[in-house]
């Protein structure tokens, strides 16, 4: 019996660890994302505050896979989906329907993002940057 550790077995564990939390992790987003694009269906912002923390607590131990793109992807999403809304936010007070329509569009911009990063996820691609 040896005591020495299999590099690759650690290494695939490793992988398929971070697999299955950048997989919580887009689900928790793509469920705020459809609920956001489908009227009345708006999941809770909570869910997507639990998977920004869960990409911004493991990311760093993504660093150096191709993995670590998506961590990136997803935190710099939900950032810039943030500052989007915020901006158009004075829109919804002065005019409603241009408020509106940004919105739907951020929204739909959001849920393209999630979902282009699950397809290059599920073929073990990294992100562009």
């Amino acid at each position: 019996m040896s005591d020495i550790i299999d590099v690759e077995t650690v290494d695939n564990e490793k992988a398929q660890s971070l697999k299955t939390v950048g997989w919580v992790s887009y689900v928790l987003h793509l469920l705020v994302a459809v609920g956001a694009v489908v009227p009345g269906g708006q999941a809770s912002p909570v869910l997507l505050l639990i998977a920004l923390i869960i990409d911004l607590v493991k990311k760093n131990e993504a660093a150096g896979t191709w993995q670590a793109s998506h961590f990136s992807w997803r935190i710099r999403t939900v950032i810039w989906a943030a500052v989007l809304y915020l901006v158009t936010l004075p829109l919804w007070f002065l005019l409603l329907l241009p408020g509106m329509i940004a919105w739907c569009l951020i929204s739909i911009w959001f849920l393209y993002r999630i979902v282009k990063g699950m397809v290059r996820m599920n073929a073990s691609q990294a992100m562009p940057d």
